[in-house]
């Protein structure tokens, strides 16, 4: 199965980075592809709670999906985890 969600917070290539790295540790979870332009991720999964898993991992990182709430500690972990992601590629 696959789909595509629309995510808070993308900013740049370290975001995109960091993202990628940490969804393609996700069992399950495959074909990631990041449209920064767009704030959207789309990848394949093998279970239906493959959905939850991603979106929790998003959340965990500081990218919640559209609708969730994007509280000032999200933002500020989004922040964290861009750093992250330009420092390592």
């Amino acid at each position: 199965m696959r789909t595509t969600v629309t995510i808070q917070n993308l900013k740049c290539a370290g975001c995109e980075s960091t993202i990628a790295k940490k969804l393609h540790l996700l069992e399950g979870i495959q074909n990631i592809e990041i449209d920064q332009e767009n704030c959207t991720i789309s990848f394949s999964y093998n279970t239906e709670n493959g959905i939850n898993t991603v979106e929790k991992e998003l959340s965990r990182l500081g990218y919640p999906v559209e609708g969730d709430k994007n509280t000032l500690q999200k933002k500020a972990i989004s922040y964290i985890s861009c750093a992250i992601g330009k420092l390592s590629t």
